[in-house]
C-alpha cells in the first residue's frame, strides 16, 4: 500500500506542472477586475466593484481585483496573478485594456477577457459598450427644459464620448433657444481641472452644469449645490448627493452588463467582439426626477424614452 501510495503521489507531481489550473470546459471558476485608478469617491468604478461583488453572489466563485492598474507590465502581472488564483474571466473596468487583452490571449487561452467600450475583434476578448447617444438625448431634454439662463455646461472628458451628440440634440430639441458650453477635462479623474471649468461656467451664467466624467463628478454636484445650480448624475444614481440639485441622472447599469456577460461565458457562449447595450432591457435608465420638474414633461419624456425602446427613434427621427 505504501508503494503504491508513493507511485500515486509521484504521477500527480509529473502530471500536475502540464496541467493547466482550469478544466476543459469554459465554465466561470473565478473572475478578476482591474481598475485604472482608486475604486472610492469614483462613480463609475464603485459601480464597476459592484458588477463584481454581484458575479461573487450570482456564481458562489472568488472574485480579486487590483486598483491603480495603467502600465503594460503592471497589467501583465496583474493578470498572471489572477490566472495563479484560478481566475479564468478577467475584465478591466476601462476602454484602455483592449489592445493589452489581445496580446494576453496568446499567452492566457484559456481566460476571456472584457473591457469595456472598445472597438477591437478577438474571440477571446469581448467589448461592453454602452450605446449612450440616447442617455445623453433625453439627459439634454431635461437640461433644456429646466434652464432659465438658457445657458447650459457640460463638463466631459473626451470628445469622442457618444453621450454629448445626444445631449447636444436633446437640449436643442426641448429649448432652441439654449446655449450648450461644453468643454474638456482629458482624464477621467482629473478633480482639478473639471472644478477650473466648473467656475468658467458659473462666471458665464449657466444654471445647469453636468459632469460627464468619473472621480469629479460627485465633486461637481456639491459645487453646483452650494452655488444654487441645477445639475445631472452620471452613471450612478447621485441625487442623493445634493436632492434640490440634481434633475436626474444619466444610469448605466454596469452590475447587470457584467453579470449579463458572466453567464453568457458560463453558458459557454460568449464569443468575444463587441456588445452593446442601450435602454432596452433596462441596461441605461434615467433615475428619480426631481420634484421640481414639472408632471407633465415627466410624463412626456417618460413616454418618449418608451416609444424609443420600442422602435429605436428619438423624438426628433420621427
Amino acid at each position: 500500500m505504501k508503494k503504491q501510495l508513493t507511485f500515486i503521489v509521484l504521477f500527480m507531481i509529473i502530471i500536475l506542472p502540464g496541467c493547466s489550473y482550469f478544466s476543459d470546459h469554459n465554465n466561470l471558476l473565478n473572475a478578476g477586475m482591474l481598475f485604472e485608478s482608486e475604486i472610492e469617491g469614483n462613480a463609475w468604478n464603485e459601480k464597476g466593484y459592484d458588477g463584481l461583488l454581484a458575479i461573487e453572489k450570482e456564481f458562489n466563485t472568488n472574485v480579486f481585483y487590483k486598483e491603480n492598474v495603467q502600465k503594460e507590465n503592471d497589467i501583465i502581472q496583474a493578470v498572471d496573478e489572477f490566472v495563479n488564483e484560478g481566475v479564468n474571466l478577467i475584465i478591466g473596468h476601462g476602454n484602455s485594456y483592449g489592445h493589452h487583452f489581445v496580446d494576453l490571449t496568446k499567452t492566457y487561452p484559456e481566460v476571456h477577457f472584457i473591457y469595456m467600450n472598445g472597438d477591437l475583434y478577438n474571440p477571446k476578448v469581448t467589448s461592453l459598450n454602452f450605446d449612450s447617444n440616447a442617455m445623453g438625448f433625453f439627459g439634454g431634454m431635461v437640461a433644456g427644459e429646466m434652464s432659465k439662463s438658457d445657458e447650459i455646461g457640460v463638463i466631459a472628458v473626451f470628445s469622442w464620448q457618444p453621450e454629448l451628440e445626444g445631449f447636444y440634440e436633446g437640449v436643442k430639441y426641448q429649448n432652441p433657444d439654449a446655449e450648450i458650453h461644453i468643454d474638456f477635462v482629458n482624464d477621467w479623474d482629473d478633480l482639478e481641472q473639471a472644478m477650473i471649468i466648473y467656475d468658467e461656467f458659473l462666471k458665464a451664467g449657466t444654471d445647469v452644469v453636468v459632469p460627464v466624467g468619473n472621480a469629479y463628478s460627485q465633486a461637481v454636484i456639491q459645487a453646483a449645490a452650494a452655488d444654487d445650480v441645477y445639475t445631472l448624475g452620471y452613471v450612478a444614481d447621485q441625487q442623493k448627493i445634493a436632492p434640490e440639485h440634481v434633475l436626474t441622472s444619466m444610469i448605466q447599469d454596469i452590475e447587470a452588463v457584467y453579470v449579463n456577460a458572466a453567464e453568457d461565458f458560463n453558458d459557454e457562449v460568449l464569443m468575444g467582439g463587441i456588445r452593446s447595450y442601450d435602454f432596452h432591457d433596462d441596461f441605461i435608465t434615467l433615475g428619480t426626477f426631481n420634484e421640481k420638474i414639472d408632471g407633465n414633461f415627466e410624463r412626456e419624456i417618460t413616454e418618449a424614452i418608451e416609444e424609443y425602446k420600442k422602435t429605436n427613434l428619438l423624438p426628433f427621427e420621427k
